[in-house]
């Protein structure tokens, strides 16, 4: 996986993003009736030099070619109730996705989540990862696993401490 690596987001990405977003297998995991749309995803991209700075949004690059797009936060500036009694310093959360259907089930979500960690895990505060994928997204629930991830029952999130 010497090919994979992430870069920031620019606005030269943005309507690539935008095409992955809306693809039928992507759109079901992001959006969910009642909390999230791919607008508002779009939202927080678009916003992310001001109302939206604390996401880092990245591209994922084979080479240099863009496959994906991922995000991470510092889950005490999102404002999100989903963390049950996990202690938000400290903690980061993660998302991503692989946009092109031709680098689907060859273990890249896998490498990505494994980027990621390392990102996340080089800043001096994170203590630990935290995410909650649909639980029927079993191809991330599984990529999280495979990385080290435990599953957290009594909040419900997969969480890998430093």
């Amino acid at each position: 996986m010497d090919m994979l690596k992430i870069r920031l987001l620019n606005d030269n990405d943005v309507q690539l993003v935008e095409s992955w977003l809306n693809k039928e297998y992507i759109k079901k995991w992001f959006e969910v009736p009642g909390l999230c749309s791919i607008d508002d995803w779009l939202s927080e991209i678009n916003g992310r030099n001001d109302r939206f700075k604390f996401l880092t949004h990245l591209i994922v690059l084979w080479g240099e070619n863009p496959i994906g797009f991922c995000v991470y936060y510092k889950c005490a500036d999102a404002g999100e109730d989903w963390y049950g009694d996990t202690p938000l310093s400290g903690t980061y959360s993660i998302d991503y996705l692989i946009g092109e259907e031709e680098y689907l089930g060859k273990g890249i979500g896998k490498s990505i989540i494994a980027l990621l960690i390392k990102e996340i895990f080089s800043l001096t505060d994170s203590e630990r990862i935290i995410v909650q994928p649909d639980e029927e997204n079993r191809a991330s629930c599984n990529s999280l696993l495979s990385n080290n991830f435990s599953f957290d029952t009594k909040n419900n999130v997969y969480l890998i401490t430093k």
